[in-house]
């Protein structure tokens, strides 16, 4: 079935085709793309099932959005939102069970490359990074009050920042100074900001990476939703189904990871009570795996050497 997309933006995908071949179990299933971005993964699906199945995909970003309802194909299904949503959606549909779930975690090219969204330091643009811009704070709203100590946190946790609080100061003493220098609010003079505030940093490696990625999840919520989003995908998955997601950082991996291998083990028990092995309860999940980008992938899209995909199936009804 021929699948017309317009306009999508560049973005290069990583890991596609070790994602989709993980994720397809059956060709009659129902799926979702809990992260649509420019589509790439969504349409290689479509030519992987029937045409009886269905594909659910979802995305914040109203471009994404607009990218998707682009795509003609009547087994697709779009949803404006947080994956979060997945629960209440699944309900409207009569609680249907999943054949596979791929979240694709993070930031998109097209959203970083456009300045006027605000998450790239290394273009000009007003100091936003919603991926939704159409509701909540911006960044730049939220910097206008935060405590100096939750931004201290913020950036030290979500950032892995060692000079977080040489940057938090740094950052207070501009709010301080508004009423004469006028608001923070365009990216290029935060970065500016910490590029002063750090005396030390990797090699190739801008001095506001950390701090921006940190203000970004903090925004955007992406750590507080990701255990949210993988228990709902556990509950929604038909035995044999697949979970399969793409992380590109430690904080989203080390999250992904611990979800994982817990729902695969056996609960500890303790050894003096008398109870048989056949007894205890099977762990709900089924490690299958991690997959990195391999060397030629990297060369051709640099983004992809940070990317961990991890695999799991679900083992119990």
């Amino acid at each position: 079935m021929a699948l017309a997309i317009k306009n999508l933006g560049w973005h290069c995908p990583v890991l596609l085709d070790e994602a989709v071949n993980a994720l397809i179990t059956r060709t009659n299933g129902i799926y979702i793309d809990g992260t649509f971005g420019r589509g790439h993964h969504s349409r290689l699906v479509l030519t992987r099932i029937d045409s009886g199945a269905r594909l659910i995909v979802f995305d914040k970003d109203p471009q994404a959005i607009q990218a998707a309802y682009q795509v003609a194909d009547s087994r697709l299904d779009v949803v404006h939102g947080s994956f979060t949503k997945l629960r209440e959606v699944l309900t409207s549909y009569g609680n249907i069970r999943l054949s596979g779930i791929l979240l694709d975690l993070g930031v998109s090219s097209p959203q970083i490359d456009d300045p006027a969204r605000g998450f790239s330091f290394r273009h000009d643009g007003p100091l936003d990074m919603r991926m939704d811009p159409t509701c909540g704070e911006s960044a730049a709203q939220w910097l206008a009050h935060v405590d100096e100590r939750e931004l201290i946190r913020v950036i030290r946790d979500y950032g892995e920042e060692r000079f977080a609080i040489q940057i938090a100061k740094a950052i207070s003493a501009r709010r301080a100074a508004s009423r004469y220098l006028g608001p923070l609010e365009r990216t290029s003079e935060l970065a500016k900001i910490v590029g002063r505030s750090v005396k030390t940093r990797e090699k190739g490696q801008d001095p506001a990476t950390r701090t921006f990625q940190a203000i970004r999840i903090h925004i955007n919520q992406e750590l507080s939703e990701l255990p949210i989003i993988l228990e709902t995908a556990l509950e929604s998955l038909e035995q044999g189904g697949r979970l399969v997601v793409i992380s590109f950082h430690s904080l989203e991996d080390r999250i992904v990871k611990r979800f994982l291998q817990s729902n695969s083990r056996a609960p500890a028990i303790n050894r003096y009570i008398p109870i048989r092995v056949a007894d205890l309860p099977t762990p709900p999940l089924r490690i299958l795996g991690r997959v990195f980008a391999s060397e030629a992938e990297v060369v051709a899209n640099p983004r992809a050497r940070s990317a961990v995909m991890r695999i799991a199936e679900r083992v119990l009804e």
